[in-house]
């Protein structure tokens, strides 16, 4: 079959788990952090990196805004990301763009954001766990 196209995920924010790919959501800007300068490990350049809070109404998540796209959202705004991917950094996910994602500004405007419900708050396991329990899909 050679290269498998993946099935876009549709989701809400309080949907997102670590390792998630392909993922379709639209959320609300909450508020944007500073954006503070980073060096590449791939490449050695300098980048800007703001980590930024986004919602709906299920909940918050934060996704790091890399150099152009941090001036081109801003708060209070309704933004689509087609094929974005979650990760863990430090432990805690993230919802991020992506080399292959896209960002626009969304057609409806989110108005009610739950942030009761931070799912970058929470810290998650590194490494999956073998010792069973309810995580399904473990190797034994």
């Amino acid at each position: 079959m050679g290269y498998q196209e993946r099935e876009p995920i549709e989701a809400h924010i309080s949907e997102l788990k670590p390792r998630m790919k392909s993922v379709n959501i639209s959320f609300k800007v909450v508020e944007k952090g500073e954006a503070r300068e980073v060096t590449s490990r791939a490449d050695g350049e300098q980048h800007r990196v703001c980590d930024t809070v986004v919602g709906d109404s299920t909940g918050l998540v934060t996704i790091p805004l890399w150099d152009a796209a941090i001036d081109e959202v801003e708060a209070d705004k309704t933004y689509r990301l087609e094929n974005g991917y979650t990760t863990l950094f430090q432990g805690h996910l993230r919802l991020s763009i992506g080399r292959y994602g896209t960002l626009k500004e969304a057609e409806e405007a989110i108005e009610e954001v739950n942030s009761d419900v931070d799912l970058s708050a929470e810290e998650h396991e590194r490494r999956p766990s073998y010792g069973g329990g309810d995580r399904g899909g473990g190797r034994y």
